[in-house]
Formats: C-alpha cells, structure tokens, sequence
C-alpha cells in the first residue's frame, strides 16, 4: 500500500490506472477509521479494481466552536485497517496542500446545505462540498463511497455531483452498529461510559418510529412525538433536530411514505451524534 501526501501523484496514480482499464473508488474520511469505514473500504475493493482512502480533517467544516483541534488523529492505525481491508493507497494531504495559499474558492450547494445538519452546523456543508469536490477532481475515481449514517451529507454530495457535472458515482452503504445498536461514529471515543449508555436512547428511538410506521402509524409528528420520548428519557441527552424528510431535498413531508427519510441529532454530554433510518 502506498501513502501519497500531494494531489499530483494521487491524480497519476488514477490516470495510470484508468489507461490501464481499470476502475478506481475513493473512500473519503477524515481518519480514525473504525468499523464502518472498514465496510465502505470493503465495498469500494468489491466493486473496483484498485481503492484509494483519504486520510484528512478537513477544518473549513468545522464551526469555530466545533472540536477540529481534538478531533481524533489515529494515522498508524488507520493506514493498519485500511491495508487490512484492500486499500492501494492513502491520500494524506496537508492542509496547504488542499488549499493553497490564497485559496478564494468554494462549493455552496445552495438551500440543500442550510437543511438538517447545515440548519445546525452553518457552513458545515459548504466545508464538506468543497473538500469532496476536490478530492472527486483529484482523484478522478469512478466510485466513491459513503456512510448512510450522513444520510444529510449524502444528499448534499449527490446534488452538488450532478450540479457539476461530476463523474464519479457516489455509492451509499449501509449503517454499521455495535452489537447493541449505537451507530458507529468517529466521536463515540468522546463519550464516557455512562454517555455511551444514555447514547443508545438514538438508536432506540428510530427503532420506536420503525415499528410505528411498521405498523401504519405514518403522521410526521406522531413520529417526532414518539422518538422525543425516548430521548427525553435519558438526561445527558439533549435534541437538535427529529425531522421526516424526503431524502432526495431534505425537505420535511408530512407522512412517512416508502424511501423517507428519518433523522436524529443530538448532544448526548459535549458530543453530538447523528443517526437515522429509511423507512420501509
């Protein structure tokens, strides 16, 4: 596995491979990889001939009262999993390298990126557009591969993608969970063992809208009404946003139909976390 710190040798490395006929995925993080990244690096070396993952905190996305500086940095262990899993190469910019002194330009996907999470975070999705169009133009993959988990993201990416024209597809993999249901998040190793308890309460209330839905009970506010109990139950947990939303505009319907989306987020102590489901 090779290791390439600038964007001219990643972009060689993809256009080698691409005169050689072969089909290249990215797989975008921001580094202390955990499970989950491990099953989108899986899925990129089941679909592609050759996987590069990029290893980079990307600090335009972070609010000035957000944790960018005590983000977990995990580099070693990060390039282990990824070998690990089938990756070619890791990309690890500087952050000079990914924006260049003076650097003026920036991807703004338009109302999308004030929905959900950009309501919460202004200008988280505007750091998040810029970053992913630059590492799509640099690394030219074919596919890249995503987290349901930042289901808002996703929605963002795919907008921002085909707005620009952009030619590689983004592929969306499911949640990976722990065994007791807490969706995996690079922010979890911030919570102390009693927060962690208290953090389940996310996954249980969407499992508490499953089963509604489920069982024809589709009213937006039933549902929001439901799930705010269970989290209202946990006193270490705080909600930011209980939204059913269409997935496609972020836009909040008023029935859960087939393919809505419904999303969490919520400051469980200092950490906040993000969960969500698709309901069936």
């Amino acid at each position: 596995m090779e290791i390439f710190r600038t964007v001219r040798l990643l972009r060689a490395w993809s256009r080698a491979a691409h005169k050689e006929e072969k089909i290249v995925g990215l797989v975008p993080t921001m580094g202390a990889l955990h499970a989950g990244h491990a099953s989108l690096i899986r899925a990129a070396r089941s679909r592609c001939d050759l996987v590069a993952v990029s290893i980079f905190v990307n600090p335009t996305q972070f609010g000035p009262s957000e944790d960018y500086a005590r983000y977990p940095r995990t580099f070693d262990a990060d390039c282990a999993m990824a070998q690990a899993e089938g990756a070619d190469v890791i990309f690890a910019p500087s952050v000079e390298e990914m924006y260049p002194d003076g650097a003026t330009t920036f991807v703004d996907v338009e109302d999308l990126s004030n929905r959900l999470d950009g309501q919460s975070r202004p200008g988280h999705f505007r750091g998040v557009a810029t970053v992913v169009t630059k590492l799509f133009v640099t690394a030219e993959a074919d596919f890249a591969f995503f987290g349901q988990k930042d289901a808002a993201q996703v929605s963002v990416l795919r907008r921002m993608t085909a707005d620009l024209r952009l030619s590689t597809e983004i592929v969306v993999c499911p949640i990976v969970r722990e065994a007791d249901g807490l969706a995996l998040s690079s922010r979890n190793v911030y919570l102390s063992a009693q927060q962690r308890r208290q953090a389940l309460a996310l996954s249980r209330a969407l499992g508490v809208v499953e089963s509604l839905a489920g069982r024809g009970r589709r009213d937006r506010e039933e549902l929001i009404e439901a799930a705010r109990a269970v989290l209202g139950a946990e006193p270490e947990v705080r909600v930011d946003y209980l939204a059913l939303v269409d997935w496609a505009t972020l836009l909040p319907v008023e029935t859960a139909a087939r393919g809505a989306l419904f999303a969490v987020a919520a400051w469980v102590g200092e950490t906040r976390l993000i969960d969500n489901t698709i309901l069936s």
